[in-house]
């Protein structure tokens, strides 16, 4: 399942540079998660980097994006393709 940032957002700028897709991105009023991009850090590390270093505990799953761990593997290998071949 791709992450959701919450309203609980303080934009503290720790998320975005840990991302490995990156899928943080500035929003109107906090920090959001493209995701189509998310992986939850599948195939790069074995826990999300966003919700490993955030302060307030904001990132959890996006129910509207549910996604099993295969899934996320094949978004990861889609990602790691060049641009042209995607």
């Amino acid at each position: 399942m791709a992450l959701l940032i919450t309203d609980h957002c303080i934009n503290c700028d720790l998320c975005e540079p840990e991302c490995p897709n990156n899928a943080i991105s500035m929003g109107e009023e906090y920090y959001l998660i493209t995701p189509s991009l998310c992986t939850e850090c599948v195939g790069h590390f074995d826990t999300p980097q966003c919700v490993t270093v955030c302060p307030v505990d904001c990132i959890g799953s996006d129910p509207a994006h549910p996604e099993s761990a295969d899934t996320l593997m094949s978004k990861f290998e889609r990602l790691q393709r060049p641009a042209e071949s995607r």
